[in-house]
């Protein structure tokens, strides 16, 4: 809900601001300056520099307020816009010229919520699917393809814990991963 009146807010912001009203501008500073400032401490450290680079962004717009382009998310407008500035502040300070923008690698903080709870879901999710195929196979073929993909064990190992010849133990393997593959079509 929090987000829907800030777009909403937003729209009407610019909208004013197009029309000429300054307080409006100012307005939508106030509410977008903390988020880029938070965005742009992902992609440099240098504090000076990303207050002369979101100092910039501002300027940018609100020199283009009359142009008759509209801006459909101000919000994503803004950090783009703030990402192509800091990267051409890091071309001109290391003579990076000839690179394109998309070959520019970020060095981003580790403490990245978004991220992490990316790839926690993505790793949650594959436990779920990995645990949901698993049930099709037999204890046996289970424990077989758990001891050599998971516990990395070598064939000779699971013939001594499963108490089983190595012929068997392969087809126990092949059978398993049939059973896994149909499964998973």
């Amino acid at each position: 809900m929090a987000t829907f009146h800030l777009k909403e807010r937003t729209r009407q912001l610019v909208a004013e601001f197009c029309a000429g009203n300054d307080n409006a501008f100012a307005e939508l500073y106030d509410l977008y300056i903390q988020m880029l400032f938070n965005y742009g401490k992902k992609l440099t450290q240098d504090e000076e520099l990303l207050k002369d680079c979101i100092h910039d962004v501002f300027v940018k717009v609100y020199a283009k307020r009359y142009e008759k382009n509209t801006i459909n998310n101000l919000g994503s407008y803004l950090l783009i816009s703030l990402k192509n500035r800091l990267l051409d502040e890091f071309r001109r300070h290391t003579f990076i010229t000839e690179d394109a923008v998309e070959d520019y690698e970020f060095q981003y903080a580790t403490d990245d919520v978004e991220h992490d709870y990316l790839y926690q879901e993505r790793q949650n999710l594959q436990n779920r699917q990995v645990a949901r195929l698993m049930k099709n196979l037999t204890r046996r073929q289970r424990q077989a393809i758990t001891l050599y993909y998971i516990e990395q064990r070598k064939y000779e190992e699971i013939c001594g814990i499963m108490q089983m010849n190595y012929h068997s133990v392969r087809n126990l393997m092949h059978r398993g991963m049939l059973k896994l593959r149909e499964a998973a079509l």
